[in-house]
């Protein structure tokens, strides 16, 4: 499965050692943020590329955060995009954390607690249809 993940960009660091994790179960990561490259490149060409992986995603999984009194930096967040895109798109949907809007709670949204509760569903083997 081609998966897209979305959060923080610094937390990019975090992330990498999730794609190896899903990497290693035999998924590819479409998410070329994860990897710092964007020093020199523009926003929109930041923006086109982001759009790109989740469009070629058959899956996106955006890492959300706990509320906190000061969430300016939290408010920004390309990555609630990176979900709406791929809501409007018909992916599937994945959150890991706490939901962060209301369209976290839509019926296909599916809700890990924990980087480590996603990593054991994505690396179960897939059932094959009969």
């Amino acid at each position: 499965m081609r998966i897209y993940l979305a959060a923080r960009y610094d937390r990019r660091e975090e992330l990498r050692a999730v794609a190896a994790r899903l990497e290693a179960a035999g998924h590819e990561v479409t998410s070329v943020w994860i990897y710092g490259l964007r020093e020199g490149v523009s926003d929109l060409a930041a923006a086109v590329e982001d759009i790109d992986g989740v469009a070629v995603a058959d899956c996106v999984v955006s890492f959300t955060e706990e509320p906190t009194a000061h969430v300016a930096w939290a408010a920004r967040g390309g990555r609630h995009v990176e979900f709406g895109l791929a809501l409007a798109m018909g992916k599937r949907l994945c959150v890991v954390g706490p939901r962060e809007n209301v369209f976290h709670h839509l019926q296909q949204v599916e809700l890990y607690p924990t980087i480590a509760a996603l990593i054991e569903a994505f690396s179960a083997p897939m059932e094959v249809a009969s």
